[in-house]
């Protein structure tokens, strides 16, 4: 792979630095403070999943405290007075957060749709505030409404009436105070629902604003209800599905039962996306029963997996400025302390597509042939997310001014994958859905490849990152992890491209993020017939390359062979030369040996050594993958005579700022005369760092080598 410099991401500065335009209002005062990421943090917003169930991946930026004063006005009033948002402010009406128009301009989209497209959300539970929040958010703006019936509730099983609990907005407050422990467990499991899912109909309606909007509720967080309205939401005639929820791969109770569910999914022609996950690569950041796995339904191979990002934008014109892999993680004591990263790794249970593994770099990827999340990205880290209507406590807050205590109703600023993947969905709706595509993630693959600049490319000089695990606490004043990518990636994935941005395809952005509709549109016949001829050509250089590799490394065997050949003969002819001197010194005076006949001396033995100690090619290749075995570690070495040798394999180690050799493992084996090709014994894995190998014969001097893994 390609050796990469990688700098830490830098710094956005949270609701009020450049890009964000609705947070600044045009009649702030110079040198007026700006608050400071610091300021604020990020928490869930729906309670943590038990088992056999699903969360929401939603999160909410809270002020740290009541005396922080909003410096942005963020709505205003456009509906009303026409104006811009973000030239005419009004008296601030909620938190800062990014508005339709600037995602619009960030991903340079349309606002129509071409006719028929049905975006539907599956969620859990009931919002009964779902049309008023979205006509509230539609008048803000000045959004079409959907007054004509563009928006519809249904139930799991795909009707208007008999919608989940909680019924009315009063009933969530009386079940979460009620004497019954089952409605309180209730409660607390339908807890944040309602703002997930004004995010999700608002987020469609903001990006596709002529599209039919399908709010399918599930009647609780279990995966067989969750999967009971996807299949409610295909009935429905979707076009389009989007899953803002997800939890460890197979978190049903079984592993078939994980399986079976992935039929839910299945429905070609649809455009099916799923949210990546928020705790980063392989759930790093999650609890601990909930590590080690990517997220589900993101893992399944029929739908779109969305990772996020942390999307920058101009200042002045709130085009797209850059975006970065979403990583606010980090650890304090060995447990996570961040505010979420966007999810994703390779699946233990399915296989990738075929689109996903002819990939040019899939061999950099680090799957193998199993499925890789994510396969696009978009804005989710809760830093740069949303403007969400909710008529909910949850998004009412107090602040002081100037000794008086203001109210701020309704507003709140979301992001997680949640947005992500309505977002995505909602750009696959203005390019037309599927368009016979049976499972349209293939056309972004294929568009990856053909016009490569239709989607914002993860590079080193734009957009970069990791979404792996970061052993530091997170940094609360510039609201980012406090590891750099490299580091991240080198701890959990062993810096392949699985959890490290790079150009091309990466799992923590997939193919990219939106550049307009052209990457979510079926190829053209000519395009399909130019994509055969990249990829026929991509084959004939990988299997050259592939050739290139196995004749090298061919050659360096050939070569190391011979050296250590030349050795064990230059070796053998100096200890031949130096047992004939050893026999000529204990002869008598005036003796005489014969030509030809070798002489012995009982009292003077050769004296016994290892000598040209290496490491064979195969070892050197294994010691380049992530954790090789201990059996994969050979070496060969040179004997002087037929002896016992006790082999130590020690690691370099820290206590105390003092650095020290830690013996990991010991064992005898016995040698012949000559070369001898060995490996260590045992099962045991080796991690990154220094390590030295000892060979020490029964009588004689020890020889040791010195290696690095990692």
């Amino acid at each position: 792979m390609t050796s990469l410099t990688l700098q830490k991401k830098a710094p956005i500065p949270l609701a009020l630095a450049v890009g964000l335009c609705c947070c600044l209002p045009a009649t702030a005062t110079a040198g007026e403070p700006q608050q400071q990421p610091s300021a604020y943090t990020a928490t869930p917003v729906c309670a943590p999943p038990s088992f056999g169930h699903a969360g929401c991946l939603s999160l909410r930026l809270v002020r740290r405290s009541a005396s922080i004063r909003p410096t942005a006005a963020l709505r205003t009033g456009t509906s009303a007075t026409g104006a811009s948002p973000h030239t005419t402010p009004s008296p601030v009406l909620g938190e800062a957060g990014y508005t339709p128009e600037e995602l619009h301009s960030a991903y340079e989209l349309p606002t129509s749709a071409p006719p028929g497209q049905t975006i539907a959300l599956v969620d859990a539970y009931n919002d009964p505030s779902a049309a008023e929040d979205l006509a509230a958010y539609s008048e803000e703006f000045g959004l079409p409404t959907c007054a004509s019936g563009c928006f519809a509730q249904y139930n799991q099983e795909g009707k208007t009436t008999g919608l989940p609990f909680p019924r009315t907005t009063g009933e969530l407050e009386t079940w979460r105070t009620s004497a019954s422990k089952a409605k309180k467990e209730e409660a607390v499991r339908a807890e944040g629902w309602g703002l997930e899912i004004s995010l999700d109909i608002e987020t469609a309606h903001a990006i596709c604003q002529n599209c039919n909007i399908a709010l399918v509720e599930a009647k609780s967080t279990s995966y067989a209800d969750l999967e009971a309205a996807e299949r409610a939401a295909a009935g429905l005639g979707a076009t389009e599905i989007s899953n803002s929820w997800g939890g460890p791969e197979c978190g049903g109770p079984t592993l078939s039962e994980c399986v079976s569910g992935t039929q839910a999914f299945d429905h070609p022609g649809i455009v099916i996306t799923a949210s990546a996950g928020d705790d980063g690569y392989l759930s790093w950041a999650a609890r601990a029963n909930e590590r080690g796995f990517a997220s589900f339904p993101a893992s399944s191979p029929d739908v779109v997996a969305v990772g996020g990002t942390r999307l920058e934008l101009k200042s002045h014109t709130h085009a797209w400025r850059s975006e970065t892999v979403w990583n606010d993680g980090g650890e304090s004591g060995g447990e996570p302390d961040g505010h979420g990263a966007s999810g994703g790794g390779c699946s233990v249970v399915f296989s990738a597509q075929p689109w996903q593994q002819n990939l040019s770099d899939w061999s950099s990827v680090g799957c193998a042939a199993q499925r890789a999340v994510s396969d696009v990205s978009a804005d989710a880290d809760p830093y740069t997310g949303v403007a969400v209507r909710y008529s909910r406590p949850e998004c009412e807050f107090e602040y002081e001014e100037e000794s008086e205590v203001k109210s701020v109703p309704h507003w709140c600023m979301i992001g997680g994958t949640s947005l992500a993947s309505p977002l995505v969905a909602s750009v696959f709706a203005l390019a037309g859905g599927a368009d016979g595509v049976e499972y349209p993630a293939e056309t972004l693959y294929q568009n990856e490849k053909l016009l490569p600049t239709s989607l914002h490319d993860v590079t080193p000089s734009s957009q970069s990152g990791s979404n792996g695990r970061c052993t530091l606490p997170f940094d609360e004043e510039e609201a980012l992890t406090s590891c750099t990518p490299e580091q991240e990636a080198r701890a959990s994935c062993s810096l392949q491209l699985i959890c490290l941005a790079h150009s091309g395809y990466d799992g923590p952005t997939g193919v990219g993020t939106p550049h307009g509709l052209e990457a979510f549109k079926p190829p053209s016949a000519e395009g399909l017939r130019q994509l055969a001829e990249i990829e026929v050509k991509e084959r004939a250089e990988a299997k050259a390359a592939a050739e290139a590799r196995s004749a090298a490394e061919a050659q360096a065997a050939a070569e190391a062979n011979a050296r250590t050949e030349a050795s064990r003969r230059a070796e053998e002819r100096a200890l031949e030369e130096a047992r004939r001197l050893a026999e000529a010194s204990t002869q008598p005076a005036g003796s005489a040996t014969q030509v030809g006949a070798t002489a012995t001396s009982a009292d003077a033995p050769a004296p016994l050594h290892v000598s040209t100690l290496m490491l064979t090619s195969r070892a050197l290749v294994a010691l380049n993958t992530r954790r090789p075995s201990l059996s994969q570690v050979g070496f060969s070495f040179i004997a002087s005579a037929a002896t016992k040798v006790r082999v130590v394999l020690a690691r370099q180690v820290r206590t105390r700022g003092r650095v020290r050799w830690e013996q990991l493992h010991a064992y005898v084996l016995g040698a012949v005369r000559g070369t001898n090709s060995k490996h260590l014994s045992g099962r045991g894995a080796l991690v990154a760092g220094d390590y030295r190998l000892t060979l020490a014969p029964s009588q004689g001097t020890a020889l040791s080598l010195v290696f690095k893994l990692g």
